[in-house]
């Protein structure tokens, strides 16, 4: 069997038909989008839906999702981006809002273009943007909202040197660590500042 390249990622536009050998059957692709990420505020599709967010902020969502980079975002200036997210309130039954923590732990890289995975543990991005869907009222809960949101952007340097926990962050501890959060219009200015503090930091 000869070697498969990657196959190039396709920027489509959801009126695609699904067919038999040519045939039109019926539905297309939008269909399928609505069918499968609707809800926008389970697990799953809320990290993507928060990956998205950041990508309009900062510029970066001209492109496709790559599903298996390395990291999550590429910002236009060279700036790798890693984007947790987290919610006071899920899609199931809750007796009381999920405790908010997020996980950032050390992985190996893999590379989709040769298949391999990378021999040394580390964070994949200069940035890490963790992202909380803060509010609390289920009635008016609606993640397409960015003032519902709060974001922390801090240095992998900073990640990095912490002592407590290399795996995952409180919400205490993050807002110790960050201070006040960053609001949706100041994503892009804040990710730069945290790239450059990244950066000095390796340099020192």
């Amino acid at each position: 069997m000869p070697e498969l390249e990657r196959i190039p990622k396709v920027k489509r536009e959801g009126s695609e038909r699904f067919h038999s050998s040519g045939k039109d059957i019926g539905f297309d692709l939008l269909g399928f989008w609505r069918w499968s990420a609707s809800d926008v505020v389970s697990n799953a599709t809320r990290g993507r839906l928060a990956e998205y967010i950041i990508a309009k902020a900062i510029g970066a969502a001209n492109d496709v999702r790559d599903e298996w980079a390395a990291y999550d975002l590429l910002d236009p200036r060279g700036i790798s981006i890693e984007v947790k997210s987290a919610a006071y309130i899920q899609s199931w039954h809750q007796n009381r809002f999920s405790t908010i923590s997020f996980n950032y732990p050390k992985t190996h890289a893999w590379d989709s273009g040769t298949n391999r995975q990378s021999g040394v543990k580390c964070r994949q991005a200069e940035v890490y943007v963790f992202s909380l869907l803060a509010h609390q009222v289920q009635a008016t809960l609606d993640p397409l909202d960015v003032n519902q949101w709060e974001f922390y952007v801090v240095p992998t340097a900073v990640l990095d040197a912490r002592t407590r926990s290399q795996h995952s962050i409180t919400l205490k501890s993050l807002r110790a660590l960050h201070g006040p959060p960053i609001t949706y219009d100041g994503l892009r200015d804040a990710v730069a500042t945290a790239a450059e503090l990244h950066r000095a930091a390796l340099s020192a």
